[in-house]
C-alpha cells in the first residue's frame, strides 16, 4: 500500500493537469483579444460603424473642428482637404504647461499622422495620452462633419470638380512685385499661393516668413481682409491687393447657375440679391439653432475665438472663449470684448464695427464670428 501511494498521486495529479488544460482551451475561443485591444477601453464599439470622413464626400479647403475641453486643456483640430481627402491634420489647440507639454509633443504628431492615414476619426488613442487623444478625436470628427456639410452645400462630389484657379494682378511694392493665385471651390478659397514675391538679400527671409502666414490667413478669412504680417508691411500690402483682384475676377467669372439671380455670389458681400450674400453676415437668412464655435483666429497679440448661441434662427448670445491676455492686452480685452458681444447680438451678423483701440482683437473676433456663422448656415 505504501508503494502504491506515490504512483497514485502522480496519476491523479497528471489527470487533474490535463483536465485543467482541456478546460482552458475550451474557454479560449469565446474571448476576442483582437477586439479588446482595438477598443482600447475608451471607444464605443459603434464608433467603427459610424460614418466617418472616408464614408462620405468632404469639401475641399481648410476646416477647423470644435474646441473640445479635456481634463488637462482644450484640444482643437484643423484639417486641410484636397480632392476630397485629408492631406493635413494639425492641432491648433492642445494641453500645455508642466507635464502636458511633453505629452502633447509626443502624442499630437502621432494623432495627426493617424488622421491622414485613416481618413477618418476612427484612430487609436496614443498610449499615455488618453484625454488628449479623446479630445483630438472628438474635434477631428466635428471637423469632418463640417467638411461633409460643406461638400453637401456646395454640390461637390468629393472630387473637387468645381474648383477654379484664379490669378490676381501683380501688385508692385517697394521691394518687388507680389502676385497671388487662389483656388476657389464651393464659393470658398481652398488654397492661396504667391506666384510672385520680393526676393534677393533680406527679402528672401521676409518672404519665406510672411507668405505662408498670408496664404493661411487668406484661406481662413475667405476674403482679402487679413492682417499684415509684422515686419513685412510692403509684402503684406501687395499680397492683399493682388488677393483682392483675384477675388474680383473669381466673382466675375462665377457661373450664373451658382446663384438664383443675376447678382454675384462672390466674397465681396455688397450684394442686393436674395441668394448672393451667403458668405456675409447671418442676418440675410435664418440660422440653424444651437451653439457654434468659430475658428481660433490668431492676431498679433493673441488668439481670438468666438462662440455663438442661436435660438429661433437668431443670435441670442455671443462670447469670446479665447482673447488676447497678459499685460496691456488684459485691459484691451476687458474693454472691447463685451462691446463686441453686444454688437453681434444686436446686428445678428458679423457686420459690426471694430472697437476703438482694439483693432487686432476686433478683426480676429469678426473672422472667428464669421466662421461660427458659416457653421450655423449664415
Amino acid at each position: 500500500m505504501r508503494k502504491s501511494h506515490p504512483v497514485r498521486r502522480v496519476v491523479l495529479a497528471t489527470a487533474a493537469t490535463v483536465s485543467g488544460i482541456v478546460l482552458l482551451l475550451s474557454l479560449k475561443p469565446g474571448s476576442d483579444p483582437g477586439s479588446a485591444d482595438a477598443a482600447g477601453g475608451a471607444v464605443p464599439p459603434a464608433a467603427a460603424q459610424s460614418p466617418q470622413g472616408g464614408a462620405r464626400a468632404i469639401g475641399d479647403g481648410t476646416v477647423t473642428g470644435n474646441a473640445e475641453p479635456t481634463q488637462y486643456g482644450a484640444v482643437q483640430v484643423r484639417l486641410t482637404v484636397s480632392d476630397g481627402k485629408i492631406t493635413k491634420a494639425e492641432a491648433v489647440q492642445a494641453p500645455k504647461g508642466g507635464q502636458s507639454d511633453q505629452i502633447t509633443a509626443d502624442a499630437v504628431p502621432k494623432l495627426n499622422q493617424a488622421a491622414v492615414a485613416a481618413q477618418s476619426a476612427d484612430i487609436d488613442s496614443v498610449s499615455g495620452a488618453t484625454y488628449t487623444s479623446a479630445g483630438y478625436k472628438k474635434s477631428l470628427q466635428s471637423a469632418l462633419d463640417k467638411a461633409a456639410k460643406s461638400a453637401a452645400g456646395s454640390g461637390q462630389d468629393g472630387g473637387g470638380a468645381q474648383a477654379r484657379t484664379v490669378t490676381g494682378d501683380a501688385a508692385q511694392t517697394q521691394y518687388g512685385a507680389v502676385q497671388v493665385r487662389i483656388t476657389v471651390a464651393g464659393g470658398k478659397i481652398t488654397k492661396a499661393e504667391a506666384v510672385q514675391a520680393p526676393k534677393g538679400g533680406q527679402s528672401d527671409q521676409i518672404t519665406a516668413n510672411a507668405v505662408p502666414k498670408l496664404n493661411q490667413a487668406a484661406v481662413a478669412a475667405g476674403t482679402a481682409d487679413i492682417d499684415a504680417v509684422s515686419g513685412a508691411t510692403y509684402t503684406s500690402t501687395g499680397y492683399q491687393k493682388s488677393l483682392q483682384s483675384a477675388l474680383d475676377k473669381a466673382e466675375k467669372e462665377a457661373p450664373p447657375a451658382s446663384s438664383g439671380s443675376s447678382g454675384s455670389g462672390g466674397a465681396s458681400g455688397a450684394s442686393g440679391s436674395d441668394g448672393a450674400g451667403k458668405q456675409q453676415g447671418g442676418g440675410a437668412k435664418a440660422l440653424e439653432n444651437g451653439t457654434f464655435t468659430g475658428d481660433a483666429e490668431k492676431t498679433q497679440y493673441g488668439t481670438v475665438q468666438v462662440r455663438i448661441t442661436v435660438t429661433g434662427g437668431k443670435i441670442t448670445r455671443a462670447e469670446a472663449v479665447q482673447a488676447p491676455k497678459g499685460g496691456q492686452s488684459d485691459q484691451v480685452t476687458f474693454n472691447s470684448v463685451p462691446r463686441l458681444n453686444k454688437a453681434v447680438v444686436e446686428a445678428g451678423s458679423a457686420d459690426i464695427d471694430a472697437v476703438s483701440g482694439a483693432t487686432y482683437t476686433s478683426a480676429g473676433y469678426k473672422k472667428s464670428l464669421q466662421s461660427a456663422l458659416d457653421q450655423a448656415g449664415g
